[in-house]
């Protein structure tokens, strides 16, 4: 069969030929001026389709200065989710509580707090129920445990883990990380990837190289 279209909402088919409706492809799913998807890029969950935006990203406004921009081929389990941003609280002053942002004459809140883009690279594998903090940079191809908290920037090829989250191993050597930054086999078209699908599923360097 062949790969997915990638203008589709549901990527996958049942065997009785209906839609699986609880894995989307976040670019044609979600309509949000503040979020930005690659191509193939899934995430899970059983809510309504026009609900996607507000569970991948609950705290992030049409109206936020941040934004949430996730690469290509990337994997977000079920429950994951990411605090942007336009989440902070004030604390420098006696309360936390925002006031500035419930007065209707005051539409700007709080410009003075930290606002930082939250970027997700290519083919990264966002576990279960995992948290990701305003401001993070996950590398490409990095993979985030299950019920992780993600509170800082995470290396290209790292498996991180745990609350906060650390680094458990890399995924491969430096000069194999180095390489597949170099090659960047995402940004390939779809029939190249799936003509390379088996040097890609058994880390076959070298025909990857090759290919690349």
């Amino acid at each position: 069969m062949p790969f997915p279209d990638p203008d589709r909402i549901y990527p996958i088919t049942l065997e009785d030929g209906t839609p699986y409706r609880e894995t989307i492809f976040l670019r044609n799913a979600v309509k949000h001026p503040r979020i930005e998807a690659g191509e193939y890029s899934y995430f899970s969950h059983a809510r309504p389709l026009e609900e996607t935006a507000s569970l991948l990203a609950p705290y992030l406004y049409p109206t936020s200065r941040e934004k949430l921009v996730i690469g290509r081929f990337s994997q977000i389990g079920r429950g994951a989710f990411f605090i942007t941003s336009s989440a902070n609280h004030p604390m420098e002053g006696f309360t936390t509580y925002p006031f500035r942002i419930l007065r209707l004459d005051n539409p700007e809140g709080y410009p003075d707090l930290p606002s930082r883009d939250t970027i997700v690279g290519h083919d990264v594998w966002i576990g279960h129920n995992a948290t990701i903090m305003p401001g993070v940079t996950i590398g490409h191809g990095a993979i985030i445990a299950a019920q992780s908290v993600v509170t800082r920037n995470v290396p290209p090829y790292a498996v991180v883990g745990g609350n906060p989250a650390q680094l458990i191993r890399m995924r491969f050597e430096p000069h194999i990380v180095d390489k597949l930054l170099a090659i960047a086999w995402w940004d390939w078209d779809i029939a190249r990837i799936e003509r390379q699908m088996s040097a890609l599923e058994t880390g076959d360097i070298d025909a990857l190289s090759a290919a690349g």
